[in-house]
């Protein structure tokens, strides 16, 4: 991901974010006094998926567990102090990481430092219960815990609960409908997307995933209003297929990426084989291989900001 790209999908969201900053004070607020004003304002009890928590001011020093809670804060105009990593990745998604500098790395998603998140003395913590349910107690003994329910297909709600544990709910939904703007724009720029099918394919070192309508990506090109193939037209997150079956993947448009370096050798046997060569989208030229991190580990408002940007280099030109 290029400096200039990134720079370009963010303007939008900073322009919100500057927006949103305006007319809460006199200037003095912008040195430590305003920023410990801040930390002491009210306390709101925010309501999630393992109870309520009671959250003092505007949080300073957030810990985030999950890439979509990386996404969030980063395009909230928060940079925390301390996140996981993917499991398979050796540092933040690759299109946060000029933004992610500086960030302390508290372990993986599969396995959080518990030690290195209290050593950063956290006032909130940022996660969801699919992945960390059980560790929620000892998250909310470090600090004010808010957990999502789930993730993927809820994206935007999730995002909404970062706005609203951060106080920042406002500039959440503003974020939001410029989102929507844009993928509206992005579907109308081929036409009569309804009648473009989209498939996704991820590679894995255990198999091959075509994503579904409920997953983070299939609700981006839902809302661009593409249509999916057969097979795609679940509400679960992805279907597994084995390489005899790849024929399900075909598509008018045919989108692929690969998790981990065992996922990406697999990509690179399977696509130089005759059976991805028979797809019909191959032997038209509209197959093209994507970024792992951007569609399907960004989970967050930034990732699908960038992807509507993929979506529309492949737009018919007038």
């Amino acid at each position: 991901m290029s400096r200039d790209r990134l720079l370009a999908a963010m303007s939008g969201l900073l322009v919100l974010m500057a927006t949103a900053c305006g007319g809460s004070g006199d200037g003095a607020g912008g040195g430590a006094d305003g920023a410990a004003d801040e930390a002491a304002g009210p306390t709101r009890s925010v309501q999630h998926a393992m109870g309520t928590t009671e959250i003092s001011g505007t949080p300073q020093r957030v810990v985030v567990l999950d890439t979509g809670e990386l996404d969030s804060v980063l395009a909230l105009g928060v940079t925390p102090v301390g996140a996981v990593r993917a499991d398979e990745a050796t540092g933040p998604q690759a299109y946060l990481a000029e933004q992610a500098q500086g960030v302390e790395r508290v372990g993986t998603i599969d396995q959080p430092n518990l030690e290195a998140i209290a050593a950063l003395q956290p006032d909130l913590i940022l996660s969801n219960k699919v992945r960390h349910e059980e560790l929620y107690d000892k998250f909310s003994g470090i600090a004010p815990t808010v957990f999502a329910e789930s993730v993927g297909k809820p994206w935007k709600d999730n995002f909404r609960l970062a706005g609203e544990a951060l106080g920042k709910q406002d500039q959440a939904e503003r974020i939001l409908a410029d989102y929507r703007r844009k993928a509206e724009q992005v579907g109308q720029r081929f036409n009569d997307p309804g009648r473009t099918e989209v498939s996704m394919v991820r590679f894995m070192s255990d198999g091959i995933r075509l994503y579904g309508e409920g997953s983070f990506i299939g609700t981006i090109l839902d809302d661009a209003g593409f249509a999916r193939p057969r097979i795609a037209r679940t509400d679960e997150t992805f279907v597994e297929v084995s390489r005899e079956q790849l024929s399900r993947a075909d598509g008018d448009l045919l989108f692929h990426a690969a998790y981990g370096q065992d996922g990406a050798s697999a990509q690179g046997q399977l696509t130089a084989g005759p059976l991805w060569q028979r797809l019909g989208a191959v032997s038209r030229g509209d197959a093209h291989k994507v970024s792992d991190d951007l569609w399907y580990l960004g989970i967050g408002p930034i990732a699908a900001d960038l992807v509507l940007d993929d979506l529309a280099r492949y737009a018919p030109r007038p």
